[in-house]
């Protein structure tokens, strides 16, 4: 399970339209989570989008390898911290993690924070 497949992305251009606008966010430094559940049919429980905005990140490469480790963070992380919370809801988690930080840190650090980041949308979700 601890593969991130095509199905898992959030690519939909009207699905994220309306997560933009209809969904609740929150910050946890160096990352800003924006989640939304829908009903749709799906065969994961999250779709998830990852951004790095070229305003602060100018080389493709940067945002790249920012982008890489983020998404390895989450594909290992997924199955024991996110997707237990998940399983008894019959409603798609769509979820944007947008990296808002200034510098590139070691995926130690990117590991850490998105495992606060599971357990306080885990803490949103059962309220």
């Amino acid at each position: 399970m601890n593969t991130f497949h095509k199905e898992e992305r959030l690519c939909s251009k009207k699905s994220l339209d309306l997560l933009f606008q209809n969904g609740s966010s929150f910050l946890l430094y160096p990352y800003r989570i924006t989640y939304l559940f829908v009903d749709e049919p799906h065969q994961y429980p999250a779709q998830v989008v990852i951004n790095v905005a070229k305003k602060r990140f100018k080389h493709a490469v940067a945002r790249n390898l920012i982008k890489r480790r983020t998404r390895e963070a989450y594909r290992l992380h997924k199955t024991s911290l996110l997707y237990p919370f998940l399983l008894g809801k019959q409603e798609l988690l769509l979820l944007s993690i947008q990296y808002i930080g200034k510098e590139i840190a070691e995926y130690a650090f990117f590991e850490k924070k998105l495992i606060s980041v599971f357990q306080k949308l885990a803490l949103e979700i059962r309220s």
